[in-house]
């Protein structure tokens, strides 16, 4: 057989996993942007076209569902309460969790490794089973209807994995730099302050890009511990709204569209950083 004819056939084979990985991804990506589409489509229509022709383009688009959301005092209510435990728990997150994770994997003691097993176990156990032990500890400490007893739960939730992921990046740091450190003068809290965290700047964005999307998403713990109407979060308050407006599709979708605009804004920009970080954090992993 010619020795063009078996190049041709080779680089065709090597061609093929290409043409399926580019056919898979955009699959993927249909599905993945549908819902949000149709949310899109949702909102710039009226009651009546969303219920007859969904899957149309609005043409003329409606604006009159965002308008009247963005006029609900309930909405910037539940904004800011959502604003406010996010920003609240990623600080704590980051301060607790880098503290541990210097603590873990630069510090020798007894029994270090049983204790920081002890903090691993937290990813065994997510926040649904063991809602019911929360409500009651939280009740103890007179936090219902509280955003800080939300806050309390948020941040203990989300400690195990950023201690795991800061403790790896930790970790990967030569320790003859701490020694040089060291004998520069430079104590155990200078050198986490003035060498590790400046290196760590991508871990830490990692951490908290997480806290972050999953404390403006839960809606499990200011279900259970929050009754107050101006105390709701989004995603609560999401829920409640299409429970209220559930026979107008087109001003659910608004809501649920402006709710979703801050995360999604946020996380184009993080994107980056969180993916870097995690990176990072897995190198000794």
């Amino acid at each position: 057989m010619p020795e063009h004819i078996l190049k041709k056939r080779k680089n065709n084979k090597k061609k093929m996993p290409v043409i399926l990985k580019y056919i898979v991804l955009t699959v993927a990506a249909i599905f993945i942007l549908f819902p949000i589409v149709m949310i899109i489509f949702g909102t710039l229509k009226t009651r009546g076209e969303f219920m007859t022709v969904p899957y149309t383009p609005p043409i003329p688009p409606n604006w009159g569902n965002i308008k009247r959301v963005l006029t609900m005092p309930i909405f910037w209510y539940m904004m800011r309460n959502s604003i406010l435990v996010m920003i609240i728990t990623t600080v704590g997150v980051v301060v607790v969790a880098s503290l541990s994770a210097f603590v873990f994997s630069r510090i020798e003691f007894r029994r270090k490794n049983m204790l920081f097993n002890f903090f691993t176990l937290g990813l065994m156990f997510p926040v649904t089973v063991a809602i019911l032990p929360i409500y009651l500890i939280i009740r103890q400490l007179n936090l219902i209807n509280s955003l800080t007893g939300v806050i309390l739960v948020q941040t203990a939730f989300q400690l195990s994995i950023s201690i795991v992921i800061l403790r790896n990046f930790f970790m990967s740091v030569p320790f003859e730099l701490q020694d040089a450190a060291s004998i520069d003068g430079c104590n155990n809290l200078g050198f986490f302050w003035c060498v590790l965290l400046p290196l760590a700047r991508p871990s830490l964005a990692a951490v908290a890009a997480l806290t972050m999307v999953t404390s403006w998403n839960d809606l499990l713990v200011p279900l259970v511990l929050i009754d107050k109407e101006k105390l709701w979060t989004l995603p609560l308050g999401t829920m409640q709204f299409q429970g209220q407006y559930g026979m107008d599709l087109s001003l659910v979708s608004a809501f649920l569209l402006l709710s979703a605009i801050p995360a999604i804004i946020f996380y184009v920009f993080a994107e980056r950083q969180l993916v870097s970080g995690l990176t990072a954090g897995a190198l000794k992993g």
